[in-house]
């Protein structure tokens, strides 16, 4: 781009003035120097149309650089357009890049010649390139002819549904241009908007909510189902997207939520006992009302996921963040967001002046979340005057007993400074701490009546006008200070000064008898000269001495009132008419006459000195209105927190069933059926009893044989890779078997259904196990087919009568199972005959995700993807109860990266419980879950006691969805009960994989679009070493390395529990 800049300036467009004048026609010699720039640019123009003519794309691109260059200088290029239009079909990528870099800017301008081109942009919403979709319908949103409507609702449309979140991106910003050419669009943007909201790409989130924002802010139902989502998003969404979203999550859980203010004003309400209610009566309504406060869980998602906002490198995140504790969370949390606001201070002044402003607001009401932070607002000499205001205010407002003799010392600095604006503020601010704090009060006025000395006379002015306030609060005690003000009315000419001592003495004239009527006669000499003002006060000067004192000052009052009869300003000729017809009696006098020493001598309420920004609370922090303290242009109120809270399940999202979805995809017209019905209750009976035998079994096996444990588990996972090969083999042949199945076989759908039940472990076992044993067992299983399968069929035989025999002696009541139960998992060999058989979990009752995910199995690559044993094991413990807070009971937890025991879909977690006190622990255990929708949790036997200083390492298994929700539920001990959250990283969900190279490539190629995520990391030489890469990749994630030719590529591979193919 410099290159092309250099060429520019040669070209005259930064050209010196005698170049200019070189350019300037001869026959105008006259015509300034400065005119020569403006010649030079149809020279310049000229050559730049030519390039954009030629046939040459580099020179094209050359002058579309250069053009673009002229557009961020600020330069018109308006006269380009139609040769830069003609090129906007150009094969050349960059060429058509800087072309709609160009259109966007001047496509409202020239609206005439853009709509030429409007099916060329039609023609490029098609293109493969996402940059161009996006940019073509950039252009045709900047274009605002209503006649276009129709074309630009249509592209939206398109891009909202794009694999780009790009081009949906884009969309999103197309939303709020059209609406504001025709808002008659409103119901159908609105439901492109509600699509875009379930848009899982954070590059989509920010854009889609100010779109939201701007078109249908009020519509908090398409908010419900997002919101998890936005919440968990937030961290990872643009800047500029986290302020729009955390400001319309704020006005969202204003509604949705109960204050959580109430906490401490809720509990003393109806403390007293009547007088016949009995003790027990008493503690009933006692427990009633002191019912503690439970913050929903959703509302604490917000506050939690927004609080790592809070070390943002953006001063406008931050402050979002901050307006959001302080509306949202308890106060005794919203401390937190201090010392992130206070870290603002050192950006430039622009942020600090809006940052100054809210702290201001803030430090009204909670003082206690900026004292600890006093001497970041004491004033530098280099801070601009609204700077420095605006600190003097947050100092005035931390001002207390404890402190107050340090801001005094700091403000006696302040007075001095040659800012004068910045040094009457500081009085102001010391006469609001002499009312504030009262062990000041007389400190502060004796300081302000030596300021009456100060060779400033705005010092001086701002000096009367404070003590005049503080005055009326004490009268009695300074009449020595009335006095000493009444002879500076000779030196002070600032107009407010003056009247303010006027009105002093006129208000306090009976304890300055003497003094009060001879500050009359003086003024009275220069009446006509004074200011408006001060005339006023001069009258009622005259008014109250001709009340308390007539005999010296009848015929002054008559005087002045005589001047002011005849004064140039309205207000001062009726103010005269009034007075007079009050004060002096005559025969057209009223009723009021009676009254006036009354009126004018009544006692008057002393002034209440207040922050200027008490009243800005009623508008949302961070906003424009609160800067300006009036309501600004589309801002949007916050609501008053509800009564009850609405009900919370509107947030739950429905899972939807992958099973569902393959079976439509692949034109199944079956009835569905629930799917707790899927087997019959006698063969749940029947599996949970085998369950049961299976356990006693084993565990009288353990007692007996003891060290044989290894040998017998070795045993079972050779003869499930046995039966595993065997069914393998088995599809190998096709359909040819499947014919000569005997009558038995099929007439007992449901008990092969039960049979391939038992089949879980095709999957984890099959990973922990080396390719080679794999391989062997593959080729001795083929060549034992026929054994094997009579020997499993014999024994699933033998099992089932025994089942059959001990169901027999229990009565429960039994239902025949339906016949076409188990299609769903049996037909999937219609439609892929030759695929391998799927592995089915051991557990009898099939939850609805397993179900999905073993039918996208079958359909799946299984071939070429084998889950493999972890690479790499954390030993990082999370915190789970801090033995403070679980009072002695600490719990600690880290993810093992195993297979879970509990469910394939299920993460396993290791929770190591520990007794700190000195006392036993009985009864731990998980209580109450709660936990999000589709989440599932197996908890761990109940612990009958722990010793003192003992610990113990359970495994608990959470299903989370394949998602970071948290995870919440109830930690007991026989006598207390604890909440806990466990919180996945993204890592820590994934299977690894392994795979070659060639499948891994083949894959990935299937991944791109909407799935495909890149980003750049810099990496420290030392780091660079494959070693080293690949020890960083699985410390974070729990991956499977996929072997590569090439040094410099390294590969590695994930899946999600409900996913069986492709890279992460």
């Amino acid at each position: 781009m410099s290159a092309s800049g250099l060429g520019y300036n040669e070209q005259g467009g930064e050209a010196a003035p005698e170049q200019g004048q070189e350019a300037t026609p001869t026959t105008a010699p006259s015509v300034p120097a400065a005119f020569g720039l403006f010649s030079s640019d149809t020279k310049k123009n000229e050559d730049l149309k030519q390039m954009l003519e030629s046939n040459k794309d580099s020179a094209k691109l050359d002058a579309m650089k250069r053009i673009v260059g002229m557009i961020a200088k600020g330069k018109n290029a308006s006269e380009l357009f139609p040769a830069v239009v003609k090129n906007v079909a150009s094969k050349n990528i960059e060429i058509k890049k800087l072309v709609y870099v160009y259109l966007m800017r001047y496509a409202e301008e020239q609206q005439d010649l853009a709509l030429l081109s409007i099916s060329t942009f039609q023609r490029a919403l098609k293109d493969p390139n996402q940059l161009i979709r996006a940019s073509a319908l950039r252009v045709l949103s900047s274009i605002r002819v209503p006649i276009i409507v129709p074309i630009m609702m249509l592209a939206i449309k398109e891009a909202s549904a794009d694999l780009s979140p790009y081009v949906r991106k884009n969309a999103a910003h197309a939303i709020q241009k059209l609406y504001s050419l025709d808002p008659e669009q409103k119901e159908m943007l609105i439901e492109v908007i509600e699509k875009l909201l379930k848009d899982k790409s954070t590059l989509v989130a920010g854009s889609v909510v100010m779109a939201f924002e701007e078109v249908c802010p009020d519509r908090i139902d398409l908010i419900h189902k997002n919101y998890r989502k936005l919440c968990n998003l937030l961290v990872d969404v643009e800047e500029w997207g986290q302020i729009v979203i955390i400001h319309m999550l704020t006005r969202y859980a204003r509604t949705q939520f109960v204050s959580p203010w109430k906490e401490d004003g809720v509990l003393d309400e109806d403390n007293e006992k009547d007088f016949y209610e009995s003790d027990e009566e008493q503690k009933k309504k006692d427990q009633k009302v002191k019912k503690p406060y439970a913050m929903d869980p959703d509302h604490r998602l917000l506050i939690r996921n927004t609080k790592p906002l809070l070390q943002s490198r953006n001063a406008a995140v931050v402050m979002a963040v901050a307006q959001l504790y302080w509306h949202l969370a308890p106060k005794s949390e919203a401390g937190i967001v201090s010392k992130s606001l206070v870290r603002l201070l050192r950006s430039n002044r622009e942020v600090q002046y809006i940052v100054l402003q809210n702290i201001a607001t803030m430090s009204i009401q909670r003082k206690g979340m900026f004292e600890p932070y006093l001497k970041s607002f004491y004033v530098r000499s280099t801070d601009p005057t609204m700077i420095k205001t605006s600190k003097l205010e947050i100092l005035t407002n931390l001002a207390n007993e404890a402190n107050i003799s340090t801001l005094l010392r700091e403000f006696q600095t302040y007075v001095k400074s040659q800012d004068k604006q910045f040094a009457a503020a500081t009085i102001q601010a010391i006469g609001r701490c002499a009312t504030n704090i009262s062990e000041v009060t007389d400190t502060c006025l004796n300081g302000l009546v030596c300021l009456l000395s100060n060779r400033d006379e705005i010092v001086v002015a701002e000096s009367v006008v404070v003590i005049k306030k503080l005055l009326q609060t004490q009268p009695a005690h300074h009449g020595e200070i009335i006095k000493h003000m009444a002879k500076l009315l000779d030196t002070i000419t600032v107009p407010v000064a003056r009247a303010s001592i006027l009105w002093l003495i006129g208000e306090y004239c009976e304890r300055v008898p003497k003094i009060a009527p001879d500050v009359l006669r003086k003024m009275a000499k220069s009446f006509t000269n004074e200011d408006d003002l001060v005339k006023l006060q001069i009258l009622n000067l005259g008014a109250k001495l001709y009340l308390t004192n007539s005999k010296q000052t009848k015929l002054l009052t008559q005087y002045i009132l005589n001047l002011g009869k005849y004064d140039q300003s309205y207000d001062i000729r009726d103010r005269t008419r009034f007075i007079r017809q009050l004060i002096v009696p005559n025969e057209k006098s009223g009723a009021l006459s009676k009254y006036a020493k009354k009126i004018f001598l009544a006692q008057k309420p002393a002034p209440l000195l207040e922050s200027p920004f008490k009243d800005r609370d009623r508008f949302q922090l961070g906003t424009l209105s609160h800067t300006l303290n009036t309501k600004a242009t589309g801002y949007l109120e916050l609501s008053n927190w509800p009564e009850v809270a609405p009900d919370p399940s509107v947030r739950n999202v429905e899972v939807i069933e992958l099973g569902k979805e393959w079976s439509v995809a692949l034109g199944k017209a079956k009835k569905e059926k629930p799917i707790e019905k899927f087997y019959s209750d006698s063969e749940e009976e029947s599996a949970s009893t085998t369950d049961t035998e299976s356990e006693s079994t084993s565990e009288s096996e353990k007692e007996k044989n003891g060290k044989e444990e290894g040998s017998s588990m070795d045993n079972s996972e050779s003869s499930s890779s046995e039966e595993l090969s065997d069914s393998e083999s088995e599809s190998k042949e096709g359909t040819a078997k499947k014919k000569f199945k005997t009558t038995e076989e099929r007439h007992s759908d449901s008990d092969e259904t039960e049979k391939k039940t038992k089949l879980i472990s095709k999957k984890r076992k099959s990973s922990g196990s080396s390719d080679s044993e794999s391989i062997s067992t593959e080729e001795s299983s083929s060549d034992s087919e026929s054994e094997s399968d009579s020997e499993s069929d014999a024994e699933y035989r033998k099992r089932k009568n025994a089942v059959a025999s001990k169901r027999k002696e229990m009565v429960v009541p039994e239902k025949k199972a339906p016949t076409k139960q188990d299609v769903s998992l049996l037909d999937l060999d219609d439609f892929n005959p030759v695929s391998t058989p799927v592995a089915f979990p051991t557990p009898a009752i099939l939850s609805p995700s397993l179900v999905a995910d073993l039918e996208g199995l079958s359909l799946s690559r299984s071939s070429v993807i084998d889950v493999s044993s972890p690479v790499f094991v954390p030993m990082k413990t999370h915190e789970l109860l801090h033995r403070m807070s679980g009072k002695g009971l600490a719990a600690h937890y880290h993810f093992s990266r195993q297979p879970c025991i509990y469910g394939d879909q299920m993460v396993s977690v290791q929770v190591t419980l520990m007794n700190t006190t000195d006392q036993k622990l009985e009864n731990i255990h998980i209580g109450e879950r709660k936990l999000p929708a589709g989440m599932k949790m197996h908890v761990f036997n109940p612990i009958e006691f722990l010793e003192p200083e003992e610990s113990i390492t359970v495994s608990v298994g959470i299903d989370f969805c394949d998602s970071t929700q948290t995870a919440s539920f109830q930690l007991c001990t026989k006598e207390d009960h604890f909440n806990v959250n466990i919180q996945p990283p993204v890592g820590e969900l994934l299977l690894p994989v392994t795979m070659s190279e060639k499948d891994f490539k083949t894959e990935q190629g299937m991944l791109t679009g909407m799935n495909e995520t890149s980003a750049t990391i810099t990496v420290a030489p030392q780091n660079s070493t494959r070693l080293v890469l690949l020890e960083k990749v699985v410390k974070a994630a729990n991956l499977g390395v996929v072997p590569s030719g090439q040094d410099n590529i390294h590969r590695s591979i994930g899946v999600l529990p409900s996913i069986t193919a492709g890279p992460f």
